[in-house]
């Protein structure tokens, strides 16, 4: 337990950085003008809702049979009347005094600094949605089913005050530049007002679900922000020790996790329980169930609306279904909500529709489902072939190449004619003669003849004159990041490939690019994603971008027109 808890105070210490605190983060700010005792009263403040919200809202709610979107109201409420107080000096002043009231106490404009302080704090902490971590995702999901015991709130103490730390040396470090240049002091007034405008603005953006589209929006700019700031959560030691709080309730359940599949091999974990959540459903009328579903290949996908991690993978899985529900593929998202207000099925089919979820969801409010699985971690993606049984999982982000892959096997096992199947026949005596997979960016990359890349900037790079066979170089200015490579403008790539099917890993930032493919120096083949030599991409997915008669030695020249990242090569 002490572990759990020292990287749960970890994990809330580097929460602030995540791109799902950035809406909220107006109201912490706010902190830096006011009483002095501001500060410490919204630390404390925070710290009690927080822990409050997580462990035991959910079981009020149930038992008040009260709406989840209420108190998230009040909060709203309290942080846009505290924007307009800062706004509007005469309104401040009769809160003040109001406040000074409630404590009844000398030194009330100090109190009511605290005061006021307490109740922004208490707001913040029914409005904070951090991208937890299977920590406290294994606590949600206990405080969910109510069975919180005292683990359980060492646990959320331990996140909420790693949280508070630096939450507070933020408000702290503001006041500090205030006092040390005069001119921003004698400001206090103007400041006041444009920490209140933006924290309306805040207020009205939690309200109307503006805060959601804002991370989106976050996120499509700079995909990368936030990625990796609880990975070492998935660290050895705490998988233990979340395998040994885990063990009660993992009793009469055969399911266990503690040893997962490397790479793609499919593996044999267990019948897949049965669809047993509640619901409602959304894309679809009525329950299904997994008897429905034999013949099919199945993913079970856990996720919740707010969780930042989960909203990454959903292209991923929006590709897939896209390509591979006509030839067999289902998939069920289960919505295990992290917070109260994501129990609101209004929330959820609105998000549904915003993140362009296609496929069947279904609530799962009481985590009925999710403690079936034997579940931790948001999200989490479980592959079940055509027979009903558990073949394979993946937690968290990433390995989405091997996921595809996992996919692919399944419904070939299940009877599927895919146009690239030699692509998963691993032991043809062909496949042994395609070239492995390409990685582009500067962390995994493999074959490149460009000169030394530069990482992370801007630089202009050159093709020399010959390129072998698995090699490739980029003519043009271009940045090369960890795990793709990026151009705004024009260039080219030119590889040396073997291989009867080629593929590209694109992401599109820019409506308008194209990719002219040349292919032994003559426009490629069509192909679903080529046409007259021509390739639009519009989508992050990956992209068909040549096949031909047999494996064989092949020259792609692609020029690129516009602004998009290139990740990896795959060959058939």
């Amino acid at each position: 337990m002490t572990l759990l808890a020292f990287f749960a105070f970890l994990s809330g210490v580097v929460t602030i950085l995540s791109p799902c605190i950035l809406p909220v983060l107006p109201i912490i700010l706010s902190g830096t003008v006011g009483g002095k005792s501001k500060p410490f009263g919204i630390v404390i403040g925070f710290i009690a809702s927080f822990s409050i919200f997580t462990l035991a809202l959910s079981a009020l709610v149930q038992t008040l049979s009260i709406s989840p979107d209420t108190l998230r109201i009040a909060a709203v409420v309290i942080i846009i009347s505290f924007g307009l107080a800062l706004t509007i000096p005469r309104l401040q002043l009769y809160l003040e005094r109001l406040l000074s009231g409630v404590v009844r106490t000398k030194g009330s404009s100090q109190k009511s600094g605290f005061t006021g302080g307490v109740l922004t704090g208490v707001s913040l902490g029914m409005v904070w949605t951090p991208c937890v971590g299977p920590i406290m995702a294994s606590v949600i999901s206990l405080a969910v089913s109510r069975q919180v015991d005292g683990g359980a709130m060492i646990i959320v103490a331990a996140y909420s005050l790693g949280t508070a730390l630096p939450m507070f040396a933020i408000m702290a470090g503001g006041r500090k530049l205030l006092n040390r240049f005069p001119r921003l002091s004698l400001r206090t007034a103007g400041i006041q007002r444009i920490f209140g405008i933006v924290m309306i603005a805040a207020g009205l953006m939690i309200a109307v679900g503006a805060d959601r589209s804002f991370q989106t929006l976050v996120l499509e700019v700079f995909p990368k922000y936030g990625t990796g700031l609880t990975t070492f959560e998935s660290g050895e030691l705490v998988q233990k020790a979340l395998d040994q709080r885990n063990e009660s309730d993992q009793e009469g359940n055969s399911l266990n996790w503690s040893d997962p599949p490397k790479d793609a091999r499919l593996g044999d974990f267990g019948t897949a329980p049965p669809l047993i959540a509640q619901g409602p459903w959304i894309n679809r009328e009525g329950p299904i169930s997994m008897e429905e579903l034999r013949g099919k290949v199945v993913l079970i996908d856990f996720w919740t609306y707010s969780c930042i991690n989960c909203v990454r993978t959903l292209p991923h899985l929006r590709d897939w279904y896209d390509r591979y529900s006509s030839q067999g593929l289902e998939i069920i998202g289960v919505h295990s909500p992290e917070f109260p207000f994501e129990r609101n099925i209004n929330n959820v089919k609105k998000a549904v529709e915003e993140l362009e979820v296609n496929w069947p969801v279904v609530l799962d409010n009481d985590f009925a489902q999710w403690q079936s699985y034997n579940n931790r971690y948001w999200p989490a993606h479980f592959f079940i072939d055509h027979t009903g049984e558990i073949r394979y999982f993946h937690f968290g982000e990433g390995s989405y190449e091997e996921s595809e892959q996992v996919i692919r096997e399944l419904l070939i096992e299940a009877g599927a004619d895919l146009e690239e199947a030699a692509l998963l026949e691993t032991d043809s005596p062909l496949n042994s003669r395609r070239t492995p997979e390409i990685y582009l960016g500067y962390k995994r990359a493999n074959g490149p003849i460009t000169e030394q890349m530069k990482e992370d900037q801007l630089a202009a790079y050159h093709v020399p004159k010959e390129v072998g066979l698995g090699e490739w170089a980029i003519e043009g200015e271009w940045i090369v990041r960890n795990d793709f490579i990026e151009i705004d403008g024009s260039g080219s790539l030119q590889l040396e490939f073997e291989g009867k099917e080629l593929f590209i890993v694109i992401e599109s930032l820019e409506d308008g690019s194209s990719l002219s493919v040349e292919i032994d120096g003559i426009p490629g083949p069509d192909t679903s994603d080529v046409q007259q030599g021509i390739s639009s991409p519009q989508e992050s997915r990956l992209y068909h971008l040549a096949s031909f008669q047999e494996v064989s030695e092949h020259s792609l020249s692609l020029r690129i027109e516009g602004h998009v990242r290139l990740y990896t090569f795959t060959f058939g």
